[in-house]
């Protein structure tokens, strides 16, 4: 790729990571943003953001990135000389697998349009997902599996300093998306690997699941230092010191959620079935027994009416899928416990068939137990009430 070209880009699905990879690449690129969603597109017509992170924000007010949004699939795969895809893949429990048909779903309708279409995958895959795609799609020639490690409320600004780029391709195609993305970063000694598309597939659930595991290590700490009545944070800030051990990732919980952790840490549990394991399918179940363990904790105290204090899994995010709480929230709902929920980014009468209380000062009033994931200043008038494992006051 000549330095100066400007590539034409499509960027199918605009969430977390779709959104900021057209942010991204639209700083030196011709991008066009499609998604299925058409409110979504009228927000970001509009410079609004549909999500909350505060450098995709800034980016659509200040229009640093030079893309334009659409509804219209065949207009956007005309435009592209690479389809980026960043569709989401939820992983469905009747299945044990990724549901990966808006993949497959993009795919064959581009193909139909433009047969000699290349595209590049950022959704979260299974491991040799690619390729069965290629056996699938015989004729498409670059399909190319580069990996995300983005953080939900921070996803544009971890992919303008990325920690690492994977490229889940050898061949020369692979050193041009290497290229493009270089080329827009803003940290350009970010370390590139070229690996085959398999282990690039491996990479980014293999990484995941390891984060998932410092959390739910640190979380069954905190339950050993409930259990006994000692200080996790004493214990914690003393495994710190030790370098090959660090600081990150060991903030108490309700457990591992959000969008990612969850639902990776699972798929790479079905891809081990032939594989002999437990510290795998540990992680899995470590993340149940914690919630269990915390919602027990909360019952010790005879409440009757218990208030869920946000349903985000952190701060500066308005992502709540898959968040601890929600399971804990479950969990006491069983016992027959009455839940009032505050969650200010929600504007209707009820969750799920819970109550919203809208006003933070009626929710402290009504609730006798307020269950908090993370701490917040907001409530330092009713800390005697605040249910929280949160050690260090951080995600």
């Amino acid at each position: 790729m000549k330095i100066n070209e400007t590539k034409k880009i499509s960027v199918f699905g605009l969430g977390y990571v779709g959104l900021a990879n057209s942010l991204l690449l639209g700083q030196h690129e011709d991008v066009v943003g499609y998604d299925i969603d058409s409110r979504k597109i009228a927000l970001l017509k509009q410079g609004v953001s549909p999500l909350v992170d505060e450098h995709i924000e800034k980016f659509l007010k200040e229009k640093r990135s030079n893309v334009r949004y659409t509804s219209d699939f065949e207009q956007a795969v005309l435009h592209g000389e690479y389809l980026v895809i960043a569709t989401p893949t939820d992983y469905d429990e009747s299945t044990d697998y990724f549901n990966t048909s808006s993949i497959e779903d993009v795919i064959e309708k581009a193909i139909q349009i433009k047969a000699d279409a290349k595209f590049i995958i950022k959704s979260t895959i299974p491991i040799g997902y690619v390729a069965n795609l290629k056996k699938q799609f015989p004729s498409v020639k670059t399909i190319i599996f580069c990996p995300e490690f983005l953080r939900e409320g921070t996803a544009l600004y971890d992919n303008l300093y990325p920690s690492r780029i994977i490229i889940g391709n050898t061949t020369d195609a692979a050193k041009e998306v290497a290229d493009l993305f270089l080329r827009n970063v803003w940290d350009k000694e970010a370390p590139v690997l070229y690996t085959g598309e398999t282990e690039a597939e491996a990479i980014k659930l293999f990484a995941n699941t390891y984060l998932a595991l410092r959390v739910a290590y640190f979380n069954e700490l905190d339950t050993f230092a409930q259990m006994h009545g000692l200080e996790s944070r004493q214990i914690i800030e003393g495994m710190g010191f030790d370098p090959r051990i660090g600081t990150h990732y060991n903030n108490p919980s309700f457990g591992y959620g959000g969008y990612c952790l969850p639902k990776d840490t699972k798929q790479l549990k079905q891809n081990y079935r032939q594989v002999p394991e437990r510290l795998i399918s540990a992680i899995v179940e470590s993340n149940d027994v914690r919630k269990d363990f915390v919602a027990d904790k909360i019952m010790e105290k005879n409440p009757k009416t218990v208030g869920i204090y946000r349903l985000t899994m952190k701060h500066g995010s308005d992502n709540f899928r898959y968040s601890a709480i929600q399971d804990v929230m479950k969990r006491l709902q069983s016992k027959g416990v009455e839940i009032v929920i505050y969650e200010p980014t929600l504007n209707a009468p009820h969750f799920n068939g819970i109550q919203l209380v809208h006003s933070l000062e009626d929710f402290k009033q009504e609730a006798e137990i307020i269950v908090a994931n993370r701490w917040d200043e907001s409530l330092s008038d009713v800390a005697h009430k605040v249910h929280t494992h949160d050690v260090f006051v951080r995600d």
